[in-house]
């Protein structure tokens, strides 16, 4: 039986899921927010969340956790993207790595090149992590990204599509609104249709209630005189 099994197959094999969910979160890492479907954004975002929570922590146990759960990759900046483009494959290994073989980890001028890559195991515990920490001190642990649906739909298969980004660091959570809405007014109806209640129908104005008598009939209304609009006649006319 498949109890307790949580998570998103996404039609695809184990080793595939795992290397989709990776290059999704350095793209995340690399921009700070992605143009993606909405389920693997919903499948990669709890992914992203342990990711930052170790950046915060920032401790070197934290950092190869990060660099085994996510492994790392070099950012070429746009602006140094048509340069990186032209070089041959010797320059380029001096752009991605030193001459120890580990990775650069930001960009900065070397001996022979104008510029370095910049890698993602850097940029998260360096830029993210920090910023993070500030929100997670004043509004306590998680809550590192957010999904946007978006209208678009996919061509070919009409899948939905959302943007999965990380939050600012002053953004605050949307406020409770108390205005009566449409959406609530349906919701409450449906709420008591299906608990039972009696829904309250508000019917035309009525009249005003008239007298009844003891027999329980309604006694007809009383008719005014008509006020006698001739002027009396004065007593020293005769």
């Amino acid at each position: 039986m498949r109890h307790g099994v949580s998570g998103f197959k996404l039609n695809r094999t184990s080793a595939h899921r795992v290397a989709m969910r990776r290059n999704v979160v350095q793209s995340l890492i690399e921009h700070g927010e992605i143009r993606t479907t909405l389920t693997k954004a919903r499948a990669v975002r709890g992914f992203a969340e342990r990711l930052v929570t170790l950046a915060i922590d920032g401790s070197l146990a934290s950092r190869q956790r990060a660099i085994a759960l996510l492994n790392d990759r070099a950012i070429i900046a746009k602006e140094n993207q048509s340069d990186y483009d032209q070089m041959s494959d010797a320059k380029r290994h001096q752009v991605l790595r030193a001459r120890s073989g580990r990775r650069h980890r930001s960009s900065t001028t070397k001996p022979g090149v104008k510029f370095t890559a910049e890698s993602v195991i850097h940029k998260l515990f360096a830029e993210v992590g920090p910023r993070m920490k500030k929100r997670a001190e004043s509004r306590g642990p998680g809550g590192y990204t957010r999904i946007i649906k978006l209208a678009d739909r996919r061509l070919g298969d009409g899948t939905p599509i959302a943007i999965l980004q990380f939050v600012g660091e002053d953004d605050k959570p949307r406020p409770k609104g108390s205005e009566k809405t449409e959406r609530k007014r349906r919701a409450r109806s449906k709420y008591s249709f299906y608990a039972g209640k009696a829904k309250t129908r508000r019917g035309a104005r009525r009249g005003p209630k008239t007298e009844t008598s003891k027999t329980g009939k309604p006694e007809p209304a009383a008719v005014a005189e008509p006020a006698d609009t001739q002027p009396e006649a004065s007593a020293d006319a005769e």
